[in-house]
């Protein structure tokens, strides 16, 4: 479940909230619905030509590995009770 919750927030985050967090699910809806909002600026409302294209990209990076890096400690506290 570790390994799950750490992809699925990396690739879409608030999904490993959803998975294996239970006291964090509605940051893991919200986190969800940012991130889709995000990646629709970055990937349509910007696109690969835009000039703020990549500092964009690289922040969404940087903030999806604080997520799937969160997720995994989150399971892992949890897996110790």
């Amino acid at each position: 479940m570790k390994i799950a919750a750490t992809l699925g927030n990396f690739f879409f985050p608030g999904t490993g909230y959803l998975l294996a967090v239970p006291h964090k699910r509605i940051h893991g809806v919200l986190f969800l619905l940012g991130g889709i909002g995000f990646t629709y600026v970055e990937q349509v409302a910007l696109g690969f030509g835009h000039p703020a294209f990549w500092p964009m990209f690289v922040s969404v990076f940087a903030m999806n590995t604080a997520f799937a890096y969160d997720a995994w400690q989150e399971v892992s506290q949890l897996e110790a009770k």
